[in-house]
C-alpha cells in the first residue's frame, strides 16, 4: 500500500510540474509565503524544544539505555559510524553553501545591520552556524534516536509510524500508521531529489569554471544519469561495501581539503573568526533560535532560517531512519554525542575555514567573491579556491568530493526508501533500490527541465508542516516508552 500510494502521489505531481511548471511554482510560492508569515514560529519553537528535549534525553538518566538488546555492541567503527551519518545527514550541503551562505549573509545581512560590514562578516558565521549547528542535527537524532529505540529496542518494524506505537498502540498499523510512512517517504523523495538537482548544477559549475564545459540543462541531465548509474552500483553492493566505503572516502577527502584551505589560506584570521563566531554563537544561540520580526516585518528569516528549520525536518524521515539503520548497540548518550555535538562542530570548522577565506579574499584582497556568489552560487567555491595555491588542482579535488558526497547520499536515500515501502525491512531487496534510485532520478531531471526546483523546494517545506505535529508526537512517544521502561 505505501508504495502504490507513493508512487502514485509522486507521478501525478511529477505531471502537474511538468505540464505546468509556472502554476506548480505560483502555488506553493504563494502557500510558502502563508506558512512562513503566519506559522514561521512554530518550526522555531518545534526545533528548540526538539534539541532541548534530545540534550536532556542523552545527559539525563536514560542515557545508559542502549538500543537494541543490553548485550548488544555497535556494527561499525566510530569512524565508518560517523562518516555514514555524515555523508548521509548533510555533506553534500556543507559544500554547496560553505562559502556562499556566509557571504550573503555579509552582503545581504538581517535586522537592519549594514551590508559589507564588520557587524554583518561577524552574524554571518553566528548565522551559519545556527543553520548548520546544534538545531538540524538535534532533528536528525530524535527521529533516529525514536526509531533505533522502536526497532531494536522494542523489536517494532523500521517504520516512522513504529516511533509512535506508545502512544497509538496498534493502530500505527493501521490507516493512520500507512499515512504517516507514506508522508515520510513522499517526504524523502522530494527533498533528497532537489538536492540531486542542486548537486547536478553544482558540478556543472565547477566543470563551467574549470574546464569551459557549457553551464546548460543538456550537461546537468548528463551529470544525473551518471550520477545515478554510480550511486545504484553502490546500492546493489549493501551498506557494509558501497555506502560504508564511499562514506570513509568522502569524510578523509573532506578533512583533507579542510586542512589544505586551513594551511594555505588565512590562517590566523581563520583562527580568531573562529573563536569569536563561536562565543557569539554560543552566547547568543536562544535569541536567534527565537529570533522572530513582528515589528520589522523582515523577510530574511523566512527566506533563511525558517526555510533551513522546514527543509532539514524535510530530510528528517530519510537522515533519522538511515541513522538509526546504522546505529543498533549505543547507548542513547553515545548516540547523541555523535549525532548532535561532533557533526555540529565539524560544520562550524567547515563553514569558518571556507566561508572565512571567501571574506577574507573579499574584504582584505578586493577578489569580489561576492559578486561571484550573488551571479552564480554554484561557483562561490570554485572562484574562492583558485585564488589558492594549486587552484585548479584543489578545485577538480573539490568536484569528486561533491560527486562522492552526491552517490552517498542518493545511495542512502535510496536505501532508507527501499525500507519504508518494504515494511520496514533492514535489508530491502536490490530491485525495489533500482525502482526507487530511478524514481529519485527521472524526478530531478524533471524538476531541471520544467525549471521546478523552485517549487519542490517550496513543497518541501509545506509538506514539513505535518511532520513538525509528528516530531513532537515523537518525543512524547519516546519519553512515555522510556519511562514505562524504567518503571519495570
Amino acid at each position: 500500500m505505501v508504495f502504490y500510494i507513493s508512487i502514485i502521489l509522486l507521478l501525478l505531481f511529477l505531471g502537474f510540474g511538468f505540464l505546468f511548471p509556472e502554476t506548480l511554482l505560483m502555488v506553493t510560492d504563494t502557500l510558502f509565503g502563508l506558512i512562513t508569515n503566519n506559522l514561521g514560529w512554530v518550526y522555531l519553537a518545534a526545533v528548540l524544544g526538539v534539541l532541548i528535549f534530545t540534550l536532556v534525553l542523552a545527559f539525563g538518566k536514560y542515557g545508559r539505555i542502549r538500543l537494541g538488546d543490553d548485550d548488544d555492541r555497535p556494527e561499525y567503527s566510530n569512524f565508518s559510524w560517523f562518516a555514514m551519518l555524515f555523508s548521509a545527514g548533510m555533506g553534500i550541503g556543507l559544500v554547496f553553501w560553505g562559502v556562499a551562505e556566509p557571504v550573503f549573509h555579509y552582503a545581504q545581512p538581517p535586522l537592519g545591520i549594514e551590508a559589507e560590514s564588520s557587524q554583518s562578516a561577524l552574524m554571518a558565521f553566528r548565522y551559519a552556524f545556527l543553520h548548520w549547528g546544534l538545531h538540524p542535527w538535534g532533528i536528525y537524532a530524535i527521529v533516529g534516536l525514536a526509531l533505533a529505540y522502536a526497532t531494536f529496542r522494542k523489536k517494532q518494524p523500521c517504520l516512522i509510524s513504529s516511533t509512535l506505537y506508545p502512544l497509538l498502540g496498534e493502530k500505527t498499523k493501521g490507516p493512520i500508521g500507512k499515512a504517516v510512512d507514506i508522508l515520510a517517504l513522499v517526504l524523502t523523495v522530494i527533498g533528497v531529489s532537489t538536492s540531486l538537482g542542486m548537486g547536478a548544477l553544482q558540478v556543472n559549475g565547477g566543470l563551467a569554471t574549470l574546464f569551459h564545459v557549457p553551464n546548460n540543462i543538456n550537461v546537468q541531465i548528463i551529470i544525473i544519469v551518471v550520477i545515478t548509474i554510480l550511486f545504484l552500483i553502490s546500492a546493489t553492493t549493501g551498506l557494509d561495501k558501497g555506502i560504508k566505503i564511499l562514506s570513509n572516502t568522502n569524510i578523509i577527502i573532506a578533512v583533507a581539503l579542510l586542512i589544505f584551505v586551513f594551511f594555505f589560506g588565512p590562517t590566523v584570521f581563520i583562527i580568531n573568526t573562529f573563536l569569536v563566531s563561536l562565543s557569539g554563537y554560543i552566547q547568543n544561540i536562544l535569541p536567534m533560535s527565537l529570533a522572530l520580526t513582528p515589528f520589522e516585518n523582515d523577510p530574511w528569516l523566512g527566506n533563511w532560517t525558517i526555510f533551513y528549520w522546514a527543509w532539514w525536518i524535510s530530510w528528517g524521515p530519510f537522515v533519522g531512519t538511515f541513522i538509526a539503520r546504522i546505529s543498533k548497540g549505543r547507548t542513547i548518550k553515545e548516540f547523541v554525542l555523535g549525532v548532535i555535538i561532533m557533526p555540529a562542530v565539524f560544520c562550524c570548522i567547515w563553514f569558518t575555514v571556507f566561508g572565512g577565506t571567501a571574506l577574507y579574499f573579499e574584504i582584505f584582497e578586493g577578489f569580489n567573491i561576492v559578486t561571484a556568489v550573488t551571479n552564480d552560487v554554484t561557483v562561490g567555491l570554485f572562484v574562492t579556491l583558485s585564488y589558492l595555491p594549486f587552484g585548479q588542482i584543489i578545485s577538480f579535488i573539490a568536484i569528486i568530493l561533491i560527486t562522492t558526497f552526491f552517490v552517498t547520499s542518493a545511495d542512502s536515500a535510496t536505501f532508507v526508501i527501499a525500507m519504508f515501502s518494504r515494511d520496514g525491512d533492514l535489508n530491502p531487496d536490490n530491485k525495489i533500490k533500482m525502482i526507487w534510485g530511478t524514481v529519485l532520478s527521472l524526478m530531478a531531471i524533471v524538476l531541471l527541465l520544467s525549471g521546478g526546483l523552485v517549487a519542490m523546494r517550496n513543497t518541501s517545506i509545506i509538506m514539513a508542516l505535518p511532520f513538525v505535529i509528528i516530531i513532537i508526537l515523537m518525543c512524547v512517544a519516546t519519553y512515555k516508552a522510556l519511562k514505562k521502561e524504567e518503571q519495570k
